[in-house]
């Protein structure tokens, strides 16, 4: 019983602080040009699966706050699901860090490039790239802390 409400408690931490961080940091969060800094939580599930619905609950706010829409709100956190899903099963892989870079990178700009009218490629690029770099700079090194500090 103690488990699943530790489960619980880090998966509500973790939806919570997804939406603070992009809500704080909102103008740079949202957007075809956006380095949503909360992105760094998508590596969770490489060591608490209890992250996947987590992140997606987190996302699901997130962008309703965000403002671009129905489209935003459910192809984003679907998007987000998968991929923390992907991040879950492929976590003890270099898969594990590049399966939100990818996925976000290609599944939000096809939705991104159409509502702001800019080439679908180079949204890829600009979320790719923003994902990498959140990713690699602060989910991998918060990644690394976290399993080497972890207690049962």
């Amino acid at each position: 019983m103690l488990l699943n409400s530790k489960k619980l408690t880090r998966g509500a931490m973790i939806a919570g602080l997804y939406i603070v961080i992009t809500y704080f940091l909102a103008p740079v969060s949202f957007g075809p040009l956006q380095f949503r800094a909360a992105e760094a939580l998508t590596v969770l599930p490489i060591i608490y699966p209890e992250a996947i619905p987590a992140l997606f609950i987190g996302v699901l706010f997130a962008n309703i706050i965000g403002g671009l829409g129905l489209i935003d709100i459910i192809c984003g956190s679907l998007v987000t699901l998968l991929a923390a899903y992907m991040t879950y099963y492929f976590r003890d892989t270099i898969l594990a860090y590049l399966s939100p870079i990818v996925l976000n990178g290609l599944l939000i700009s096809i939705y991104l490039h159409l509502l702001f009218k800019l080439p679908y490629w180079f949204t890829v690029i600009q979320i790719s790239f923003s994902e990498a770099v959140v990713i690699f700079l602060i989910g991998y090194p918060l990644v690394k802390y976290l399993k080497s500090n972890m207690r049962t």
